[in-house]
């Protein structure tokens, strides 16, 4: 009996490893000799620096510039001539001083210093993943950072999306050269586009602190910054490119400028780590994260290993912390089953808290229906379990 673990974290709880520890540990306590393999994933977003490393990538310290400006001990991984960029590692809304949100003047310059780290090192491909970022500068701090000039009438742009409202002239020349031969993939399922009603600053200000004034600053400044770009000979218009509102913008910035393509985040994380080969050789496959709803449904984490799963014939189980979705929508998902922390501990704090505890005994629960056939053919049925 074989088992494979691919398991987003649980924000606020449990890294996506120990999500995969706690089970495997229910799982054994009932299944002693069932072979479980953990396998890191990430959706390209926040743990995807992780999971490269949990897959045998090096891991680099470099210091870089936080999202206030004030100096971060961040980190990419490599292998071979593959390096892996996650913004939230520089530019992200954990590193904000006191949490104190700063949704005008955050600026994405430490992603363009760890791309510039990875250019240092040798990298032939960059993945730069996305996600958990503070800043909406439409990545100028990125491009700064990396040899672009932006400039108002008296100097340099200043930090930040609303300050871009002053940009007058963007000089592209200076871009590192080293680029140029450089494979870029921007990790995303955002398929947003810079600006309007579905754009960088309307949808995602006002999860980094933005009220409608900062949104309209913000909006200001992006568009100020797009009008420039997509003009200029050594650009690639792409403000309504699908993707160009990822991360504040970033995704435009490397679209644009970077000349980087867009692509799945969970594929590139499953490609990068052979979940694909796993599964396929695998009797049963979990997956989760720590809520399962309808954002869920657009490309993250556990609808990504479902895919690969069904394609492999396997079946694959999902275990949350809770979920919105209907049992019809889980079984078109590709779920044989769904685990629910809150089904078996309804206080949302507590579950938290005891989430590891929690995952155990869905690991025994897990290993339990396996045994009895539950996944088998057509006994194999969808909803929340919680029960001992």
């Amino acid at each position: 009996m074989r088992i494979v673990i691919a398991s987003d974290k649980f924000k606020g709880s449990a890294t996506g490893a120990e999500v995969a520890t706690a089970l495997a540990a229910g799982i054994a306590a009932v299944l002693p000799h069932a072979e479980v393999e953990a396998v890191p994933v990430a959706d390209g977003g926040e743990g995807t620096l992780q999971a490269a490393i949990e897959a045998g990538f090096e891991r680099l310290t470099v210091r870089a510039t936080g999202p206030t400006g004030e100096p971060v001990d961040a980190a990419i991984a490599m292998r071979g001539g593959v390096a892996i960029v996650e913004m939230a590692a520089a530019s992200g809304l954990d590193l904000l001083p006191g949490g104190a949100r700063a949704a005008r003047t955050a600026t994405s310059r430490g992603t363009g210093e760890l791309i510039a780290a990875a250019l240092d090192r040798g990298a032939t491909s960059i993945v730069l993943g996305v996600g958990g970022s503070a800043c909406t500068d439409g990545g100028a701090g990125m491009l700064q950072a990396l040899g672009v000039r932006l400039s108002t009438g008296g100097g340099p742009v200043g930090p930040g999306g609303a300050a871009l409202a002053e940009l007058v002239a963007v000089d592209l020349s200076g871009l590192d050269a080293r680029l140029a031969g450089v494979e870029v993939v921007l990790a995303s399922d955002v398929g947003n586009p810079l600006l309007g009603p579905q754009g960088a600053a309307a949808v995602f200000g006002p999860q980094k602190g933005a009220d409608a004034d900062d949104v309209a600053a913000l909006e200001r400044g992006l568009a100020r910054l797009a009008h420039l770009i997509d003009a200029h000979p050594l650009a690639r218009p792409a403000a309504l490119t699908p993707g160009a509102g990822a991360a504040g913008g970033v995704g435009y910035a490397a679209l644009a400028v970077l000349g980087a393509r867009r692509e799945p985040g969970i594929e590139v994380v499953q490609r990068l780590t052979g979940l694909a080969e796993r599964i396929a050789a695998a009797d049963l496959v979990v997956t989760g994260e720590g809520s399962l709803d309808a954002q869920s449904l657009g490309g993250k984490t556990p609808l990504g290993v479902a895919a690969a799963a069904r394609a492999a014939s396997v079946p694959v189980v999902a275990v949350c912390g809770r979920t919105t979705l209907e049992p019809a929508a889980l079984a078109a998902a590709g779920f044989v089953a769904v685990y629910a922390l809150a089904d078996l501990e309804p206080d949302p704090a507590v579950s938290m808290a005891e989430a590891l505890p929690l995952l155990q005994r869905v690991g025994r629960l897990i290993a339990e229906d396996l045994a009895r056939g539950r996944f088998a053919g057509d006994d194999s049925s969808v909803g929340s379990v919680g029960r001992e």
